[in-house]
């Protein structure tokens, strides 16, 4: 990965309180997983952005790298990286999301 994409993508992070890097939008989810992710982030009713990786090559292979983590979607919270879809629908259905998100936006 090239500095100017890891400093991108770190100001991506470290700019929003909750992202999620994801194919499509939040509008038109491209993808069964990233459209789980947001349902739940919208059932929460939490503010969050998106970046559509279908539009950026760079970002779509820079952010497996970023996180070590090869799928998308990547649901990032207070600059933390949490997972994909999987580990959100569990922490969800424990309802420890709504506490992560909820410190997250109160920080």
């Amino acid at each position: 990965m090239t500095p100017e994409l890891k400093a991108r993508i770190d100001q991506l992070v470290n700019q929003n309180k909750i992202l999620v890097f994801m194919k499509g939008t939040k509008l038109m989810p491209q993808c069964g997983f990233s459209n789980n992710v947001v349902q739940i982030l919208n059932t929460l009713g939490v503010p969050y952005e998106t970046v559509d990786v279908l539009e950026d090559f760079e970002i779509r292979q820079g952010i497996k790298e970023y996180s070590n983590w090869p799928t998308i979607p990547q649901v990032y919270i207070n600059g933390k990286f949490v997972g994909g879809s999987d580990i959100l629908i569990e922490l969800y259905q424990k309802g420890e999301l709504q506490q992560t998100v909820e410190m997250a936006l109160a920080s």
